[in-house]
């Protein structure tokens, strides 16, 4: 499903134009992106958890040269299933 297909599904749902659908969605994706840039994470009942991990700074390969490289520490988005999602999907 892609954004534009979330759209249609989210203006059909609540009866909506697929403008102020688009807003919506476009709203909830921004408030989960400032809220995990934050550093906080984001629980949605019966779907999930979004949040920020951290990796640690380490060696790698460059697979082309055999070179050993230093991959810097970043933070990366986890996403946990809730246990309706799952057992809804199984």
């Amino acid at each position: 499903m892609s954004k534009k297909d979330l759209i249609d599904a989210v203006a059909k749902a609540c009866e909506l134009t697929k403008e102020k659908a688009g807003s919506a969605v476009e709203a909830v994706l921004e408030h989960i992106k400032s809220t995990m840039n934050n550093g906080e994470e984001v629980r949605i009942p019966d779907f999930g958890t979004f949040k920020v991990a951290k990796r640690k700074a380490r060696d790698g390969r460059n697979p082309a040269t055999g070179a050993t490289i230093k991959i810097p520490a970043s933070r990366v988005a986890k996403f946990t299933p809730a246990k309706g999602l799952k057992d809804l999907l199984n």
